[in-house]
C-alpha cells in the first residue's frame, strides 16, 4: 500500500488537491492547522517509518474557479510522549483559532495506551489554555467564538451538556491498528471500546479505529479533509465493540457508552474523585502500565533511538566518555587541593 501512515494520508490528500496553482483577487484566504500527536511508531501499517522531533507539510485547495486557494498546515509531532515541549510551536495565538488535534493511539499496545493519551492530551491543554488567557487579553471576541463553535458539535438538547467538559479545541482520537486489535479477547475489547467511548465523548471529541484496509482509509480521508478545509462532516456512527468504531463529535452520550466495566461491588473500592479518574483505574486494573520507565521523557532528542546515525552516535560516545573521564580528573583534583589545604 502506498500510503502507510496518518501523516502519509494527509501529505496525499493535499497533494491530491494541488499545491500550486494561481490564485484570484478579492475573496478570502482560510487557513487551518491540523497537529498530528500520539503513540510511538503508532501508524496503520507495518513496518514503521522513521519521523522527524516536529515534521510540517501543507497544502491547498480550490474553492472555485479563479479564487483563493484555502491553505492546510499539517504538523506531526515525532517520539511519542518523549517531546512534549515541542507542543508549542504549532500552537500559536495566530493559529489557534483555527487549529484542529488528532491524537493517534496504538490498540495494539493498550497497557501504554492510557498513559500515552494522557500525558499528550495533558500537555496540549495545558498549553492550549495558556495561549487561550494570552489571547484572551487582546481579542476575548475571539476566544469566545472559539468556545461557542466548541459547544457546537453537541446539541442544545444533549443530556450530557453539563456532564462533559470539552477540549479547547476540535479533537480527534484515532485507535490505530484495528487489526491487531480485533483480534483481542472479547473483555479486553470491551474495555478498550467502552474507555475511548468515555474519553472522547467527555472532550467533546470524533472518535474512529483504522487500520491498513482501504475501506478504512476512506474515512479517515474524509475526517481530515474536513479538519483541514471544512468539507461536510460525516454523521456516520458505529458503536459496536465488534466493528470499527466511528463516532463523530456529539453523538454518543453516556447513557449508551454505560458504566466503567467492572463489578459493582467493585466500584465502591476504587477510590476516584472524578469519574475520568474512576474510568483510569478501571481501566489500569485490567491494562496496567508496563513500567515507570517507559513513561519518563525522552528530553535529549540525540539519545532517542528513532533519530539514530552511526557516525553522529559514536562521536557521541566519544565525547561523552572524554567528559566524564574529565569530570574524574576534576573531581581528584579538587579532593588533592581539599587535602592539601
Amino acid at each position: 500500500m502506498p500510503h502507510e501512515t496518518l501523516w502519509e494520508i494527509a501529505k496525499a490528500e493535499v497533494e491530491k488537491r494541488g499545491i500550486n496553482g494561481s490564485e484570484g483577487d478579492g475573496a478570502e484566504i482560510a487557513e487551518k492547522s491540523v497537529f498530528f500527536i500520539g503513540s510511538k511508531n503508532g501508524v496503520i501499517d507495518e513496518p514503521p517509518k522513521p519521523t522527524l522531533a516536529l515534521e510540517y507539510t501543507y497544502g491547498r485547495r480550490a474553492k472555485g474557479h479563479n479564487t483563493p486557494k484555502d491553505i492546510a498546515h499539517f504538523w506531526e509531532l515525532g517520539g511519542g510522549t518523549s517531546l512534549l515541549d515541542l507542543i508549542s510551536i504549532p500552537i500559536t495565538s495566530d493559529t489557534l483559532r483555527t487549529f484542529s488535534l488528532v491524537l493517534v493511539l496504538d490498540l495494539s499496545k493498550p497497557n501504554d495506551l492510557w498513559p500515552t493519551m494522557e500525558n499528550l492530551l495533558q500537555a496540549t491543554k495545558s498549553h492550549v489554555d495558556k495561549v487561550i488567557m494570552k489571547l484572551g487579553k487582546t481579542n476575548a471576541k475571539a476566544v469566545s467564538e472559539m468556545r461557542q463553535k466548541i459547544w457546537n458539535n453537541m446539541q442544545k438538547d444533549h443530556p450530557d451538556r453539563e456532564l462533559i467538559d470539552p477540549f479547547p479545541v476540535p479533537l480527534v482520537i484515532i485507535g490505530s491498528k484495528y487489526d491487531v486489535f480485533q483480534d483481542f479477547e472479547s473483555e479486553k475489547r470491551k474495555v478498550i471500546c467502552k474507555t475511548l467511548r468515555f474519553v472522547a465523548h467527555y472532550y467533546g471529541a470524533s472518535l474512529m479505529f483504522t487500520s491498513k484496509s482501504e475501506a478504512l482509509l476512506l474515512k479517515i480521508r474524509g475526517v481530515i479533509n474536513q479538519l483541514a478545509f471544512g468539507i461536510d462532516k460525516s454523521k456516520s456512527i458505529c458503536v459496536d465493540q465488534n466493528k470499527p468504531l466511528f463516532i463523530t463529535a456529539g453523538l454518543d452520550s453516556f447513557g449508551q457508552i454505560g458504566s466503567p466495566p467492572v463489578p459493582e461491588n467493585d466500584i465502591g473500592k476504587l477510590h476516584a474523585h472524578s469519574p475520568m479518574e474512576l474510568w483510569k483505574k478501571v481501566y489500569e486494573k485490567l491494562f496496567p502500565p508496563k513500567s515507570i520507565n517507559m513513561l519518563k521523557d525522552i528530553k535529549d532528542p540525540a539519545r532517542d533511538p528513532q533519530y539514530a546515525e552511526s557516525e553522529v552516535d559514536e562521536m557521541r560516545i566519544q565525547k561523552d566518555q572524554e567528559l566524564e573521564q574529565y569530570k574524574r580528573s576534576s573531581s581528584k583534583s579538587w579532593k588533592q587541593i581539599e587535602l592539601d589545604s
